[in-house]
C-alpha cells in the first residue's frame, strides 16, 4: 500500500511502472491535466489504504471507529484524515454525541459529494450506456444510445460510444477521475481490447480502452461485465468486507467471476468466468458455443423461454423469472412446474461451483433477481440438497442489486479498484 500514491502519480503522467494491465493510459497532446485523487506529499503510507478500505467496508465511520477497525492509533488516523478532508475527498457529517462516561462529540467521515466522479460505461451488442458514479456509489447523469441494427463498422460504433460518454461527462461540474468500461463479451485485459461480443462482430479486436483514453485524456479500465459485477459487489454490494465470494450472472447467457482472498481472479489476459459452459448434461442440448450439455443450455433465460414455448405458455418471448412467478401464483397450467425446474437447474451449477471452490457467499445477478425472495428460496432449497454440508460451514446465497444499478456501479468499480490499488 505504500506505493499506492506513487503509482497513481505515475499513471497520471503516462509512466507505467507497477501498473495493472487492464487500465489503458491516456496519451496525446489533448490530454487533460493530471487529476490527483490523493497527494503524495500529504498522506501516510499503508495505513491510508487501510483507512479508505475500512470506510467502504463499514460505511460512514468516526475516527475512533476507524482506529479500532484498522488497529491504527487515533493520532495517525487524524494525520491521514485531515489532508483528505482538505482535498475534498472526505467530508465530516453526522455528529455522534459523547457516551454517558463523557468525552468529546465525534463526527462520521464519508466521501465528499464534491469529490471527482468516475465515468461508467456499459457496452452490450445493441446498446451503450454511460453515467457518472460518485465515490460513494451514487449514479447520476445517465445517457444511453442504441446501436443501429445495420451497424457494421467499428469506427461508427465507437463514434456512438464516445458521443454517449461525452454527453455524460459534460453533465459534471467536476473533471472525471477516469473511465471504467464493462463489456458483455470476451475481453483482453492486457490490452483493453474486446476479443468478441456476441451478435456484434464489428467490435471484435477493437481497442476500446485505448480509444477512450486517447479521446478523453483520462485513464480507462476495461473488463467483462460479469467481473465488473463482482468488483461492484466488493465495493458497494453484498461482497463488502468479504475476502472470498463469487458472482453468477443469469440472463440470455450465463457467466461467473471469483473474488479470492481479497483479489478478483483473472486468467491469462482476462480469461475465465465461462461457468455457463461447464458441462452438466452429457449428450445434452447443443449450446450456442457449439458444444453439448453446457449449464447455459438448461439454466439461462434463453432456455426458460424455449421451454415456455414448448409447454404452451402465452407470450414466451416476454417471459422472465418475475412473470413466471406471477403465472405460477395465478395457477396457470405448467407455470409452477417450469418455475421449480428453472430453480433446480440453476442450483445444479451453483452446487458444482461450491464443491470446487468452497465459497461462503455466492451473489446472483440477472434475470433471477426479478423473482425476488420467492425465487431465491426455491434456488436455495435445491442448492442445500445438492451441496456437501460441513460442520460450522455457513454458505450464503444472495441476490445483487437491480441489473442496471449493479452493472453501472460495477463498471465504475473497475476504475476505482485500480485507482486505490486494492483488488488488482
Amino acid at each position: 500500500m505504500d506505493s499506492m500514491i506513487k503509482r497513481l502519480e505515475l499513471q497520471r503522467i503516462g509512466k507505467s511502472a507497477g501498473t495493472s494491465n487492464d487500465c489503458n493510459k491516456s496519451d496525446g497532446a489533448n490530454r487533460m491535466p493530471a487529476q490527483k485523487l490523493i497527494s503524495t506529499g500529504t498522506l501516510g503510507p499503508a495505513n491510508r489504504g487501510r483507512l479508505l478500505q475500512a470506510l467502504y467496508d463499514m460505511g460512514a465511520s468516526s475516527r475512533a471507529d476507524l482506529a479500532r477497525f484498522t488497529g491504527v492509533n487515533r493520532g495517525t488516523i487524524g494525520g491521514i484524515v485531515q489532508p483528505l478532508i482538505n482535498q475534498g475527498i472526505l467530508a465530516e457529517g453526522e455528529v455522534i454525541p459523547p457516551s454517558e462516561a463523557g468525552g468529546k462529540p465525534a463526527t462520521k467521515l464519508w466521501f465528499s459529494k464534491n469529490a471527482r466522479p468516475i465515468c461508467a460505461v456499459l457496452l452490450t451488442h445493441n446498446r451503450v450506456r454511460s453515467c457518472l458514479v460518485s465515490l460513494d456509489g451514487e449514479i447520476y447523469a445517465q445517457h444511453a444510445t442504441d446501436f443501429p441494427k445495420d451497424l457494421k463498422d467499428a469506427s461508427d460504433a465507437f463514434r456512438i460510444v464516445s458521443t454517449c460518454v461525452e454527453e455524460t461527462i459534460s453533465s459534471a461540474n467536476l473533471p472525471i477521475l477516469g473511465i471504467g468500461v464493462a463489456a458483455a463479451g470476451m475481453i483482453n485485459t492486457e490490452t483493453g481490447s474486446i476479443v468478441t461480443v456476441s451478435l456484434a462482430p464489428y467490435f471484435d479486436g477493437f481497442p476500446v480502452g485505448t480509444e477512450l483514453a486517447e479521446r478523453f485524456g483520462v485513464n480507462t479500465c476495461v473488463d467483462q461485465d460479469t467481473r465488473a459485477l463482482l468488483v461492484g459487489d466488493r465495493w458497494f454490494g453484498q461482497g463488502r468486507g468479504r475476502r472470498t465470494f463469487a458472482v453468477v450472472y443469469i440472463g440470455e447467457a450465463l457467466g461467473g467471476a471469483l473474488y479470492l482472498d481479497g483479489h478478483p481472479y483473472r486468467g491469462p489476459a482476462g480469461a475465465g468466468g465461462e461457468i455457463g459452459h461447464t458441462i452438466v448434461q452429457l449428450n445434452g442440448h447443443v449450446c450456442q458455443c457449439g458444444r453439448r450439455g453446457c449449464w447455459e443450455t438448461i439454466a439461462s433465460l434463453r432456455w426458460l423461454r424455449d421451454e415456455a414455448r414448448a409447454r404452451g405458455l402465452q407470450q414466451p418471448h416476454l417471459l422472465n423469472a418475475g412473470r413466471l412467478l406471477t403465472l405460477a401464483g395465478g395457477g396457470v397450467k405448467g407455470a409452477k412446474e417450469l418455475l421449480q425446474e428453472y430453480a433446480f437447474n440453476i442450483s445444479v451449477g451453483l452446487a458444482n461451483l461450491q464443491h470446487l471452490m468452497a465459497l461462503n457467499c455466492i451473489i446472483l445477478h440477472g434475470d433471477v433477481v426479478r423473482g425476488g425472495k420467492t425465487m431465491l428460496n426455491l434456488i436455495e432449497g435445491s442448492f442445500r440438497e445438492l451441496v456437501f454440508h460441513r460442520p460450522d460451514e455457513e454458505i450464503t446465497l444472495a441476490f445483487g442489486d437491480s441489473e442496471d444499478v449493479a452493472a453501472l456501479r460495477g463498471a465504475a468499480s473497475l476504475f476505482l479498484s485500480e485507482l486505490l490499488n486494492f483488488v488488482i
